[in-house]
């Protein structure tokens, strides 16, 4: 169930082995979600630090991709490079976490 907490939110992580997991996180610290999710210990690597430059961090949303900013043309320019992407998909680094967002489900699918 979502928060109701207007400075915390929940989204809800679907991992590779099928399981579902709620991260509750802050929405008052302009972080973005690559951030949130590798301070949870999720393996994303992020390997440029979170400025488009590598789709290391890349996750599908399959729930509330309707409450996101459209992708700009450098995350674009990023997702068409990675050949298991779909239009479900976006950079982490690029999603900056918005009350709005609360009840978000997405998708990980590097995890080991």
């Amino acid at each position: 169930m979502a928060s109701t907490h207007s400075d915390l939110i929940t989204i809800y992580i679907i991992k590779s082995d099928g399981s579902q997991a709620p991260l509750d996180v802050p929405v008052n610290m302009n972080l973005s979600l690559m951030e949130v999710l590798r301070s949870d210990g999720y393996p994303i690597p992020g390997t440029c630090g979170g400025i488009a430059l590598c789709a290391t961090c890349a996750v599908d949303i399959l729930s509330g991709n309707e409450k996101l900013s459209p992708a700009g043309d450098q995350e674009l320019d990023m997702l068409d490079l990675l050949p298991q992407s779909t239009e479900a998909t976006r950079l982490g680094c690029q999603i900056k976490l918005r009350p709005e967002m609360d009840g978000m489900v997405i998708r990980i699918d590097s995890e080991s």
